[in-house]
């Protein structure tokens, strides 16, 4: 039955809040917890829930997104039947207000018209948890409902459920009914469809403000919410990168953190996330952190609540010290001196 679902991602999302990390690339594609992009969690849930097509439909900065998905293969989506299926849109080049996603799946109707399943899960990709949408087929199946939407605590995961005759439908009315989102059929008061709400009781965090990927980032930190996230029968999946070991020097000290493979550290890093490659020199101090890959954080600095982009250079002696509730972030491929301390 797993076979049944068409995965749909809705990677065209745009979040004005996230403005700082999504200049070179998408939401979907933006780095998280050392190692992953946002999309890997619902491209994750979804193969693991035994979805053998997804399409991924994407507006804004997609070519990062494209590089890191490349044939699904990291997923086990490279296959000659089904597979993985990347959608860039060709009408926009940047946001507009009007225009949603329903529109994008509308450029690309011959997906949905040849694809076998008969069921279609919409989801967005800045979703981070863990979840087998097995039963959940099960229980919309048995509620004789039009559309099932999951909620976590009462509020709206932005994941739909539904034959994909209905999907069809919706799609094909649109212009009727004025319908951007799956969303506007749920919550329109003349809506014809019943909806099902399934409710979700595992962790998950919604990444769509630089505040909340902060918090996101420093709730991995947390051994309960990792082992409730990352778990061996439904793993993670990413695209895989080969790097030796993360070297320490006698200098280091590491204190509830996370370092990926490939980091220097000769400093101290406490409450942070640390990417691939990232080298952190002597004498530094790092805290409540997310440094991306190939940063490279100078002597003597003394970070906090700071969020590095890829490929950043921060100058030795640099101070750069913001707040948990506004992280400062400094944008891909700067550099940082002394001269610009905050």
């Amino acid at each position: 039955m797993k076979k049944d679902i068409l995965g749909i991602i809705d990677a065209t999302t745009f979040h004005k809040d996230l403005d700082e990390l999504t200049i070179h690339r998408s939401v979907a594609a933006i780095p998280f917890g050392g190692r992953y992009r946002l999309i890997d969690f619902i491209l994750s849930n979804m193969v693991n829930s035994g979805i053998q097509s997804v399409g991924i439909f994407s507006k804004y900065q997609y070519r990062s997104l494209m590089d890191h998905l490349g044939s699904g293969r990291n997923w086990d989506l490279n296959r000659k039947r089904d597979g993985l299926f990347f959608f860039p849109s060709t009408s926009l080049d940047k946001p507009v207000t009007g225009i949603g996603p329903l529109y994008d799946f509308a450029e690309n109707i011959d997906f949905f018209t040849r694809s076998r399943q008969p069921y279609a899960l919409i989801a967005n990709a800045y979703t981070v948890f863990n979840i087998d949408f097995s039963p959940i087929l099960d229980e919309h199946i048995s509620s004789e409902r039009d559309i099932t939407e999951v909620l976590k605590d009462g509020a709206s995961l932005g994941i739909y459920l539904m034959k994909k005759e209905l999907l069809l439908e919706i799609i094909e009315k649109r212009m009727e009914t004025g319908y951007l989102t799956i969303r506007d059929a749920l919550t329109d008061l003349n809506s014809p469809y019943s909806v099902h709400y399934h409710n979700f009781e595992g962790f998950a965090i919604q990444v769509n403000s630089i505040a909340n990927y902060a918090k996101a980032s420093r709730l991995l930190l947390n051994p309960d919410i990792w082992t409730r996230l990352f778990t061996k029968e439904r793993p993670i999946l990413t695209k895989v990168k080969d790097e030796p070991p993360a070297r320490y020097s006698s200098t280091s000290t590491v204190r509830n953190s996370m370092i990926a493979n490939g980091c220097k550290i000769q400093g101290v890093v406490e409450n942070s996330i640390i990417a691939r490659g990232v080298t952190i020199g002597k004498g530094a101090i790092v805290k409540n952190c997310i440094i991306m890959q190939k940063s490279r954080i100078g002597e003597d600095c003394v970070l906090d609540h700071v969020i590095l982009d890829k490929d950043v250079t921060i100058e030795n002696g640099t101070e750069l010290v913001a707040s948990e509730d506004s992280p400062a972030v400094i944008r891909k491929g700067r550099t940082q001196g002394a001269w610009k301390n905050s």
